[in-house]
């Protein structure tokens, strides 16, 4: 079973559509449904990845490392992805990093 139908069975799947149709609706960003990650992206590269978790979903910023984390909530401290967990979804907050992700495309 891949990584996506496990989050569209998850206790915490509609807060995974959530974040998913959030993602989807920018321009230009596509999903891919790999066995272990659903990934997103433009024709510039990586942007992130979303899979849901114990306490709600995780977008792990595939240059987490590059962005500015002024909210103070991404964690990681790997050469590369930085993540954003969420309980509940906050659009204003995705927004804020995923737009520093799509920038870092160039």
């Amino acid at each position: 079973m891949q990584q996506f139908e496990k989050d569209m069975q998850s206790p915490h799947r509609l807060l995974f559509e959530e974040a998913r149709g959030f993602l989807l609706a920018i321009y230009g960003i596509a999903e891919t449904r790999k066995p272990r990650i659903t990934t997103y992206s433009n024709v510039k590269g990586g942007i992130c990845h979303l899979r849901t978790m114990p306490h709600g979903v995780d977008i792990g910023f595939l240059k987490g490392a590059r962005m500015d984390d002024r909210h103070g909530r991404l964690s990681g401290d790997g050469k590369a992805v930085r993540v954003l967990s969420l309980e509940t979804f906050e659009p204003a907050t995705v927004r804020y990093y995923v737009e520093q992700a799509i920038a870092l495309n160039g």
